[in-house]
């Protein structure tokens, strides 16, 4: 997801990192003197006029690559008397977000409004969907990250870009992230079971490309090296398919699972799908509505999503104000909801 639009907890902000200096954003007037043309030459050249020859094309472009220019939007849609954006008021997009609801409902007490776009967990929609928001030069974005290369980035947020990130920080770069403690989480969910008689605990996540997805999945695996488990069978990761979740189940159950522990909300009823029975304890990471509609109630470890969300627009709002501010990292405690599927014990 991308979004468009002083949370003080010491005890759980890291890794302060001086920001580089704001610089000016190069113009098209920079990128003229850079290539020897004229300015309109350049306006011709951005706007893809096909009568430029392929002299000046070129060394525009290199100018254009060398100063790291980006079109500004909104001059070019004043021009041509369109946005390029649609807009889509909807009941409730947020619905599905809890963080995203939070991060509404924050920025509005501040009196900012919020365009949301989902990034499908693609690494060039997400591109995308970010260079589009630059280009339009939002105040800020709230970015939950999902590629693996940022540096694009770089340009924009030496020339002021503010961006915080949610739910995983941007790798190789410096900006401001609100994530939760996941590996507190799992090791939560790990020591409840055990206290509940079990010893063959599965774990069935997410694509570990995905940072949380990764740091779930590892602090499960050294949950069970303390434990001196084995890890045979056990540990399931990849993409959220129902058949490739189910098959995940089956071969846990197989191995001698009794108990399972699930790597988000979605994979949480798909593993609920897949069990034949309710004798297999499970305890899901992230909670949600149908929780609490199961036989027994799921039990959860929940993200405190109107904390993360708040804390995003509190930090936005920290960078937009002075930009020159020590880059916080705020690490958002999880709380374990003991519902009823978590504290089953194995079967005799």
């Amino acid at each position: 997801m991308a979004f468009g639009g002083d949370h003080e907890n010491d005890g759980h902000m890291h890794g302060e990192v001086n920001r580089r200096a704001k610089t000016r954003r190069p113009t098209m007037v920079d990128v003229a003197r850079e290539a020897g043309v004229a300015l309109r030459t350049v306006s011709r050249v951005v706007n893809d006029d096909a009568t430029v020859g392929a002299e000046l094309a070129r060394r525009v472009h290199d100018a254009i690559a060398a100063l790291g220019y980006r079109p500004d939007e909104r001059a070019r849609h004043l021009r041509l008397g369109v946005t390029g954006t649609l807009g889509a008021a909807v009941r409730q997009l947020s619905h599905v977000n809890p963080v995203l609801r939070a991060v509404e409902r924050a920025a509005r007490a501040a009196d900012l409004m919020v365009l949301a776009a989902s990034t499908e967990d693609d690494e060039r929609l997400e591109r995308r969907v970010v260079e589009s928001m630059c280009r339009r030069r939002f105040d800020g974005i709230v970015l939950e990250p999902i590629g693996a290369d940022h540096g694009y980035l770089l340009p924009e947020l030496a020339a002021g870009l503010s961006l915080v990130a949610v739910d995983r920080p941007v790798l190789g770069l410096d900006v401001d992230c609100v994530i939760s403690d996941n590996a507190a989480g799992i090791r939560a969910a790990y020591a409840h079971l055990a206290g509940y008689g079990h010893r063959r605990i599965a774990y069935v996540g997410d694509d570990e490309r995905i940072f949380t997805a990764q740091e779930r999945a590892t602090a499960f695996r050294a949950c069970a090296a303390e434990a001196g488990a084995a890890l045979d069978g056990m540990v399931h990761t990849g993409p959220i398919e129902r058949a490739r979740i189910a098959d995940a189940v089956a071969t846990a159950r197989g191995r001698g699972a009794t108990a399972v522990i699930t790597g988000n909300a979605t994979i949480s009823v798909e593993v609920v799908r897949a069990l034949p029975d309710r004798d297999t304890a499970i305890v899901g990471f992230d909670d949600s509505e149908l929780a609490t509609l199961l036989r027994p109630d799921l039990t959860v470890v929940a993200q405190d999503d109107q904390a993360i969300g708040s804390t995003a627009i509190d930090l936005l709002r920290a960078r937009i104000a002075d930009h020159s501010r020590p880059v916080h990292r705020v690490t958002v405690p999880v709380e374990l909801l003991a519902r009823g599927s978590g504290e089953q014990p194995p079967p005799a």
